[in-house]
């Protein structure tokens, strides 16, 4: 029986190792952001073409599945809802009084006039759940560290089919994102900022999100206060809760 030459064997063995890093710093990252529930008020800086305004929120999560938004500021905006339940969206205006589901084309629109689109919203299951991941090299971003990691979805059942992340090697926080279509084209990009620990984790307090496909300086999510693993009543995941 002919045997393997000793570089192929090599070549296979390196790739076979750095997809196995890979999976356990992704695994690291979503003990970091993923929870079993969480409570945060935070506010959305949208930059326009010429302007800039400021959105204020507060959202409780429950896992992968449940969340629930209540916008607080601007006076326009004030008193919006948003419900979601596993893979499906409602919204509920109080300037006309009605709940309507977004779906199907509809959650590729752009929330609020951001850089999120509603799919955005809908996705927050673990990264190792969704993509295999190989580690390709390393760099320094903002003077940190990096395993430079490039992740291929699982199933087609995602909003990115390709994600490049830039993970900080001592806190295993991204620090920057690019999120390309199944076509190879280059959708989205996130810079994350303001990593302190939290409890047992470390978190971002501040993400840039760029549409690139989208005019405009990008969309700032700023996370003014959260609380992990906390109680959260039933009501609040459910479509009552939107008109209350």
């Amino acid at each position: 029986m002919k045997t393997l030459p000793i570089l192929l064997l090599l070549v296979i063995t390196s790739i076979f190792s750095n997809a196995q890093d890979a999976q356990e710093i992704l695994d690291k990252i979503d003990k970091n952001m993923s929870s079993k529930n969480r409570v945060f008020t935070s506010k959305m800086i949208i930059h326009g073409r010429r302007t800039s305004r400021t959105i204020e929120s507060k959202s409780w999560a429950e896992g992968e599945d449940n969340a629930f938004t209540e916008y607080l500021n601007p006076a326009r905006e004030k008193g919006t809802k948003m419900l979601k339940l596993e893979k499906q969206l409602w919204i509920y205006s109080p300037s006309t009084d009605r709940t309507i589901q977004i779906a199907g084309h509809m959650l590729r629109q752009s929330l609020m006039g951001s850089d999120l689109s509603y799919e955005d919203m809908l996705e927050d299951s673990k990264l190792q759940d969704d993509y295999d991941a190989v580690v390709v090299e390393k760099e320094i971003v903002n003077d940190r560290n990096c395993f430079v990691l490039e992740l291929t979805a699982k199933t087609d059942d995602v909003s990115y089919f390709k994600r490049k992340l830039w993970v900080d090697t001592e806190y295993f926080v991204p620090l920057k994102e690019e999120l390309f279509a199944k076509s190879g084209k280059l959708l989205k990009k996130t810079e994350l900022f303001d990593v302190v620990k939290i409890d047992n984790r470390w978190y971002p307090r501040k993400i840039v999100f760029k549409d690139m496909l989208k005019e405009g300086d990008g969309t700032e999510f700023i996370v003014d206060e959260i609380a992990f693993d906390v109680d959260i009543p039933d009501y609040i995941f459910s479509k009552a809760s939107l008109k209350k």
